[in-house]
Parts: C-alpha cells; sequence; structure tokens
C-alpha cells in the first residue's frame, strides 16, 4: 500500500511543469510572509506594557517622596509657627507693662492686650512673602532691611484662641458643688432659649427624649467622679436628692461605662447621652474652621474671660446667673438684641479690651459704662442677677489658656502640601518671658531641660544620665516661660 502510493505521487511530479512548481514554492512562500513582523509587533508590545507599568511605578514612587518630603517641611513651618506664637503670648506682660502710663490717668492697671488676635500679621515678618507684606501694612517695616526673617520655600497660617473665653466643660472635673453648680448654671443658661425648644422635642440619636437637663446633668456625671447623678436644676431654692447615676449607658446595644473623669478633647462629648449631630453643630462646634466660635471646650483655668468671649458665651453666663425669667433671656428677641450690642461696642473698641475689671462688667449689666448706655439705647433694661459675687468668681479678664492652630504650607507648581498643628499651651504660673528663655523657645527647646544658672553639670556625682542633675526632674515640670503644653495633635 505504501509502494503504490509513492509511484502515484512519484507520477504527479514527473507530470507537474516547472511553472506549476515555482507557483507551489511561490504560494508557500506568500502563507509564511509576515511571521517575524508578528513576532516583532509583539516584543515591541510586551516592552510597551512593561515600560509603562515601570513608569507608572517610578511616578508613584516620586510623588510619595515628594510629598513626604513637602509634608516634612510643612510639619516644621507650623512647629515654628506655635513656638513663634508662644514667644507673641509670652510677652504680653511686656507689652501690657509699656502701656502702663497711659491707664494712669484713668487711675485703674492696664488689661490684658490681646495681641494673640493680630497674630498672623505681628508674626508676619518671619513668615513668607505674603506674610512679609502683612507685617509691613502693620508695622510699617520692610523686612527685606533685616536680617534672618523671613520663609524661604514655605510658609504658615496660624490663628490663636483663648480657651478661657469658653465655658469649660472640666470644671465638674474637681469635684466639688460649687464646680458643679457653676458649670450647670452656663450650660442652662446655654440651652434655655425658646428657639431651641425644637431640638429637644424629638428623640436623640439613641433614640431617646433629653430635654435640657438631662443633657445638662449627663455633661456633669460624665466628668465628675463620684456616682452620684447631678440634678442640674441651678433655680432650685431648695436642697436636692442626689441619686445614684443613671444605667443608660450599659442599655445601649453596645454599653459602655461612664468616664467619671475630665475630658481628654472635645470629640469625647460624642459619647454623652443626648449630644448628637444637631446639639454638637448648634452649641458645640458650629463652624469647624472657625473655632472662635466655639462656645465650649474641655480645657481653660475655669474662669471666662469676658473681653474676648462671644456674645452667645456671655450671653450663656448671663443667663446661668440672672433670675429667671429674664426678658433677656426668656425672649429670642431681646437675646438679639443683646448679642447686637456686643457686636456694636467689640467695633467701637477695635480689638481693645472693653471690660477693665470684673466689676465693670457687672456695672454694665446695670446699665453703666459704654455697654450699659449701648443696652440702654436698645431699650433693654439691666439684668437682674441671682447673686452678683457668684458672678464674679466665675468671670474674669485676664486669659491664660490658648489652642494654637498653625497650619504649614509648601507650594511648588500646582502641589499644595498642608500640615495642621493644634497645641493647647497654658500659661499659668509661666514667668517673665526673657532674651535667654526667648530665645530657648525659639529654639523649641524646653526651658526644664536648661541647668540651673552656675550650676556645673559635670559636678553632680550621680547615678543620673550625663548632663543631667539632680533638679532636672522637678524643673521639667516647672512652667516656663512659653508656658506649658497639655494638647498637641497634628494633622
Amino acid at each position: 500500500m505504501t509502494r503504490a502510493l509513492r509511484q502515484l505521487l512519484n507520477r504527479c511530479r514527473r507530470k507537474a511543469s516547472p511553472a506549476q512548481l515555482r507557483t507551489r514554492r511561490r504560494r508557500r512562500r506568500s502563507r509564511e510572509r509576515g511571521v517575524a513582523l508578528i513576532m516583532v509587533l509583539g516584543a515591541l508590545t510586551i516592552l510597551a506594557v512593561m515600560l509603562a507599568e515601570f513608569q507608572d511605578e517610578t511616578s508613584a514612587e516620586l510623588g510619595s517622596a515628594l510629598s513626604h518630603r513637602d509634608a516634612v517641611q510643612a510639619e516644621y513651618a507650623g512647629r515654628s509657627a506655635v513656638n513663634l506664637s508662644r514667644l507673641l503670648i509670652a510677652s504680653e506682660p511686656t507689652i501690657r507693662k509699656a502701656l502702663a502710663p497711659l491707664f494712669l490717668l484713668m487711675k485703674q492697671g492696664p488689661p490684658q492686650i490681646p495681641v494673640w488676635e493680630f497674630a498672623d500679621r505681628v508674626l508676619g515678618a518671619f513668615n513668607n512673602a505674603e506674610g512679609g507684606e502683612a507685617f509691613k501694612s502693620l508695622a510699617g517695616v520692610d523686612i527685606q532691611e533685616g536680617e534672618n526673617l523671613g520663609f524661604d520655600g514655605a510658609g504658615f497660617e496660624v490663628r490663636i484662641i483663648d480657651e478661657d473665653s469658653k465655658i469649660n466643660l472640666n470644671v465638674a472635673a474637681r469635684g466639688d458643688a460649687f464646680s458643679q453648680a457653676r458649670l450647670a448654671q452656663q450650660l442652662i443658661g446655654l440651652l434655655t432659649g425658646p428657639q431651641y425648644d425644637p431640638l429637644f422635642e424629638h428623640r436623640d440619636s439613641d433614640g431617646q427624649f433629653s430635654d435640657r437637663q438631662t443633657i445638662c446633668s449627663a455633661i456633669v456625671d460624665w466628668a465628675d467622679p463620684d456616682q452620684d447623678g447631678y440634678p442640674c436644676d441651678p433655680h432650685s431654692g431648695t436642697a436636692q436628692q442626689a441619686g445614684a447615676e443613671d444605667s443608660f449607658y450599659q442599655l445601649l446595644k453596645k454599653p459602655y461605662p461612664r468616664k467619671n473623669a475630665a475630658f481628654d478633647s472635645l470629640e469625647e462629648l460624642h459619647m454623652v447621652r443626648g449630644i448628637g449631630d444637631d446639639f454638637w453643630s448648634t452649641f458645640i462646634d458650629p463652624d469647624p474652621d472657625k473655632p472662635e466660635k466655639r462656645v465650649v471646650t474641655v480645657w481653660g483655668q475655669g474662669k471666662i474671660n469676658v473681653n474676648t468671649a462671644n456674645g452667645q458665651t456671655i450671653l450663656a453666663v448671663v443667663c446661668g446667673a440672672a433670675t429667671p425669667g429674664t426678658p433677656v433671656c426668656a425672649d429670642p428677641a431681646e437675646a438679639a438684641k443683646f448679642l447686637t450690642a456686643m457686636t456694636m461696642v467689640k467695633g467701637f473698641t477695635a480689638g481693645a479690651p472693653l471690660f477693665g475689671s470684673t466689676k465693670a462688667f457687672l456695672n454694665a449689666l446695670k446699665g453703666r459704662g459704654m455697654f450699659g448706655k449701648v443696652l440702654e439705647a436698645l431699650a433693654m433694661k439691666p439684668v437682674t442677677l441671682l447673686s452678683e459675687s457668684e458672678l464674679a468668681k466665675a468671670i474674669t479678664t485676664e486669659s491664660k489658656v490658648f489652642s494654637i492652630y498653625a497650619t504649614g504650607v509648601v507650594k511648588i507648581g500646582k502641589r499644595e502640601t498642608r500640615v495642621r498643628v493644634h497645641s493647647v499651651v497654658d500659661f499659668r504660673g509661666a514667668p517673665v518671658v526673657t532674651q535667654n528663655s526667648a530665645l530657648g523657645l525659639l529654639a523649641g527647646l524646653a526651658p526644664g531641660a536648661q541647668p540651673p544658672a552656675g550650676q556645673d553639670p559635670a559636678a553632680d556625682e550621680t547615678k543620673l544620665p550625663e548632663g543631667a542633675t539632680e533638679s532636672a526632674i522637678p524643673s521639667a515640670f516647672q512652667p516656663g516661660p512659653g508656658g506649658t503644653v497639655i494638647y498637641h495633635r497634628i494633622d
């Protein structure tokens, strides 16, 4: 069978002419033509994909490195702004002392000068070109003529808010009845307006009905150290029996215990009974981008600075101390007049302190002084207080605790990197700033880390670390000229 097939094939080949053979070979070659091109195109496609992927990875790594570099630079620009702000606040007593002769004719001491309200312009000499222009417009001095001024490659935005201008919720953590009663008065005064009634007529985020007294009691009970429920009825003329704190938090779907300690931050208020989003945006933080609008705080010395507090805070303090039924607290129209008067008078003073003392504020509520005259012009009756002495203990005209909001900014082309630094600094007990302490503060040094004057660290034969002295640990807890940082956060 195989031999016959071979013979047949041989006959076919002998019969085919040369032209036919050439045609057959030509057809065979045409079917094989383009294979090399296809192989080359496939190789180029694979190489292009590999190159694109490699370029994407390289670009991503480069962008990440540049972003990290800019973030570090922006962070340290923000830290510099914090240190400069601390120096500015620490220099206020010196500025106040220089202005003392101007107040001799008024037979009173100079009030605290709110230099922190002009921090963005005063510190503009150490900022970028835009900050330098702001400083030039304020002081009339061109920083180009100075040395070591300006900020190359970065800049900062800074705002300083005195926390003593707000209601301190951590007053209840002191545990004494007077502090609890003071906070209860201020909270009830803040919530008492009839315009807020719809807020308390509906269920809160936990499905419960929480009225003003319930929320007030919940805030006090969260921070106070005892296990007794606070009634939060400051206008009651009779003694009130305090029962045990309720078991509300244990009945939730995800139960948790009541803290019975001071608030660490404002965000912790979300865990307190009755404080939902509506309550938060109305009374706690109306505008996150403008911290000066906040009415409450968890930092501060406990007394409210009536010179720097906004109108709503002062109204809450007044209503908490006023007799029940006072028109400014019960009538939204009268409350609006009070807030208008505050705005007008602060506009007249152009940032200068309005009240030279707490007595001046109390006299204003009686219709005396500039603020009292404005209230009288608006046909508002003087405010009758339950206890003038108790209100005097709850207010002040000098701030000691400040929040510094510094944002470092790095702009390169269309890319902008921003890092926000929030520091809360306590200046209670801080010594007067000197030239050496100012230089140390600008360098970011801790005042307590410096050895006492005239003492040689090498002469100390203790087992402390090298360079440390026996007074190193106690001195680290002493407030320095730049105050004590009690809260620090970087975003």
